[in-house]
Order: C-alpha cells, then structure tokens, then sequence
C-alpha cells in the first residue's frame, strides 16, 4: 500500500521507466521523423492524457451509466462528442473506441453479419489489415474480397471495384487505405455501393487531420460510416472515433459497447476533445494544408534524387518510394536510416516481388517534420538527408560505418535544432 502522504514523482518512484521517457523524449527531439502514422501532440493534449480521468470508470453512455459519480464525466464525453461531429461535418459521434482498428470492428459488428461479403483496398496495393486481410478478424469472420491498383500507373481501378461489386454483392465496401498517395474518389465508391446496395464506409485515419483542415475532401458526406484514429494527422492522442449517418447511430453505439468494449478511457476522451478544438482552428488549417504542400515538395525532391515514387507522387501525407534501382530493401534502408537519425518505415510497392517483412519500398510521411515547423523550402535539405543515407547503406550492403552514422545523425540533429518539437518543452 503507498502512503498518500508520500507521493513521489516517477523520477523517485520508479527512476528506471523515468529515464526510458526522458529517452524518448530526447529521440523525438533529435530525429527527423518521417513514419507517415506518427505526429507530435500538443502539450494540452499530453496534459489531458495524464490527467485524473483515468481512475474513474464510465461504462455507457453519458445519461446512461452503470457507475455513479459521472457529474463530470458525462459532459466531457457529451463535449467531445459535439467538437467531432461540428468538425468533420457528421450527424452522429462514438468517441469510445480505443483506437482505430477497434473501430472497424465495431462498423462491421454494427452493419454486417459474420459470414457477410465485404470489399476493401488489398494490403499489398496500400490498404489496411482491417479492412479485410486475411490475417486480420476481418478477414476471417467475414468473407472478404480486395481490389488493387493497376499496374500501368498503381492507382485504384474503379472499374474493377465496380465488376467485383456486381458480382460479389458485399454487404459493405471499404474505401481508405494506410499507403496509398493519391486521393480516393469517395462519389464514385458511393456510387457503386449504391447500385449493389452495400454500406460504404471510410477509414480516414491516414488523412483526418487533412479532411479537418480543408486539405483533402472528405468521405463524411457520402458514407454510412467514417472511422478514424484521432493521432496522426488529426495530431491527439492514440484512440478512435466513429462518425455515421443518424439512422446508424444506435447500431454503432450498441457495436462499441458493450459489443466489443468495457469501460471508455476517459482521460482519452478529455484529450480528443482537446484535440477537436484545436484541428477547428485557423491554426491547424494552415497546419493541413502545409502538410500537403510539404509532401509534394519533399516527393519532387526525392524524383530530382532519381528515385521512382509510386504513382509518380502524391495527393496527401506520403509517399510510396521504390528502391530497387538503389539496390537496397526497404527494411535495410529504414534500419540504417535510424542509425542514422532518420526515421521512417520499409514498406511494400504495389506488386512487389520481395517479401512484406523485406520489401522494396520506404514508406516517408510529412506530418510530424510540419508539427515542427519545417515547410516546402526545408524539404530539399530532408532529400539530401534521406538520399546520402540511402547511398551509404546501399554502398555497405545495409551496414554503414558507425562513424558516418554518428555524423549523419549529428547533421539532423543540428538542423532540427531550429524547430522545437511540440508538446516536449525544454530538453
């Protein structure tokens, strides 16, 4: 039993797990930070997250609790719940899911049967493991059919996802993705999920952030259903978040709890309403829209460099980067890149003849290096970077000298020295 009386901090209470977040901290400050599904949250967003919401339990809904004592409790969740459905434009909001792929699961929960067909982006073209992979509970509870891209230009066939829906007939069609550069025609998905009448819902976890600053259009309009994490883009904490049409509202809630989850994390929910409020402000528009402008910017650099990015470029966050004219995986790349201070994630091309643990792509994302402040002049500086990595690595067979990675990883930190990481405060 501790002694309330004496409460220490965790530098005192437990220096060890101290030391490995003040280790942490230091690497998000010196590391160019390229993971397409990573960002920097706010300091009011890491306040929310440690705060003591996360004693009380809260299973239900606000006015409809299994505890007492949710006088406080109830209003956030009912503020957070309004901040997401006034900024992305929806009819009804589930703050509740831990994250996003529990928030898949609960749409399917919600609108399908087990055994039901469903449609999604294949993994291999860019798509999701949840969007029915056959690893994945929704590729093996449900029956799943994937679409691809074409190989001309790797982007999403319509025309093909058009005849597997006329004869397959899914009960829902997915349209998002976890590596996919361009932008998804949302009207024409819809369109043919109307003609075999199937649910199409939206994963927008990628590019929420973007949809929220008017950076990318938005799924909400033609969907049954949106999911999304509420970090990376959107800049929150790590969690989920449901957006539907009304007539679906009862269905998702009941889907969410109690269909797959216990008590809400509410210290979770103060910080997604946290970070609602922020992504409504002019600020974070500025903040989408220079996201996008990076990316373009940072992938015309890296053609300059002669290398092949898939789809010959980007709409949104990333970029798809082909190095098999470098000689060089994926995988070895990222892992001698991070020697190097560098950080992003090897990452398979559409069609690719490597395995998905060793594939022959890098997958490079804009969001966090923008949180900093870095815009379209610094990007050809994170090219020169990224490129004098690559050819080292290449040059050694993956395995540069310790001392050129040193040096690199010293060159990084020097140049992000001038853009504070958000949310970290002072080393």
């Amino acid at each position: 039993m501790s002694d309330a009386r004496r409460d220490p901090p965790l530098s005192e209470a437990d220096p060890e797990v101290y030391e490995l977040i003040r280790g942490e901290d230091r690497r998000q400050r010196e590391s160019l930070r390229l993971i397409a599904s990573e960002n920097y949250a706010s300091r009011a967003v890491l306040e929310a997250s440690a705060a003591s919401l996360t004693n009380k339990y809260a299973e239900g809904y606000p006015g409809r609790r299994y505890y007492e004592g949710m006088g406080i409790i109830d209003p956030l969740e009912s503020l957070a719940i309004a901040r997401a459905k006034a900024l992305f434009g929806a009819e009804h909001a589930n703050v509740q899911p831990y994250s996003g792929s529990p928030a898949n699961l609960a749409v399917l929960l919600a609108l399908c049967e087990p055994g039901d067909t469903t449609m999604g982006l294949s993994l291999p073209a860019g798509g999701h493991l949840t969007h029915g992979w056959k690893v994945s509970a929704t590729g093996i509870y449900y029956k799943s059919v994937q679409y691809g891209v074409r190989r001309s230009d790797h982007r999403i066939d319509m025309d093909e996802v058009r005849s597997l829906a006329r004869e397959h007939h899914p009960k829902l069609i997915w349209c998002g993705h976890s590596a996919y550069p361009r932008h998804l025609d949302f009207a024409a998905f819809a369109e043919i999920a109307a003609e075999v009448g199937a649910h199409l819902v939206a994963d927008m976890a990628h590019f929420a952030g973007l949809v929220a600053g008017g950076a990318h259009p938005s799924p909400v309009p033609h969907c049954a259903a949106v999911t999304t994490t509420t970090h990376k883009t959107l800049r929150g904490p790590r969690g989920g978040l449901i957006l539907c049409k009304e007539e679906h509202a009862k269905a998702i809630d009941r889907a969410v709890f109690p269909g797959l989850q216990g008590g809400p994390h509410n210290h979770t929910t103060a910080s997604k309403a946290v970070a609602f409020a922020e992504a409504s402000t002019k600020a974070f528009s500025a903040y989408a829209h220079a996201v996008v402008a990076n990316a373009k910017a940072l992938a015309e650099r890296m053609m300059e460099r002669g290398y092949t990015l898939v789809t010959g470029g980007t709409d949104n966050h990333l970029m798809l980067v082909d190095l098999t004219e470098q000689g060089i995986s994926g995988r070895r790349a990222g892992i001698a890149l991070d020697r190097c201070g560098i950080e992003l994630n090897g990452n398979a091309i559409p069609f690719d003849p490597r395995k998905p643990f060793d594939p022959s792509g890098v997958r490079i994302g804009t969001p966090s290096l923008t949180s900093r402040g870095l815009r379209s002049e610094h990007m050809a500086t994170v090219a020169e970077l990224i490129d004098r990595g690559i050819k080292e690595a290449a040059a050694k067979d993956g395995e540069p000298d310790q001392a050129f990675c040193d040096g690199l990883r010293a060159e990084v930190a020097e140049f992000l020295s001038e853009f504070p990481a958000p949310g970290l405060g002072e080393a």
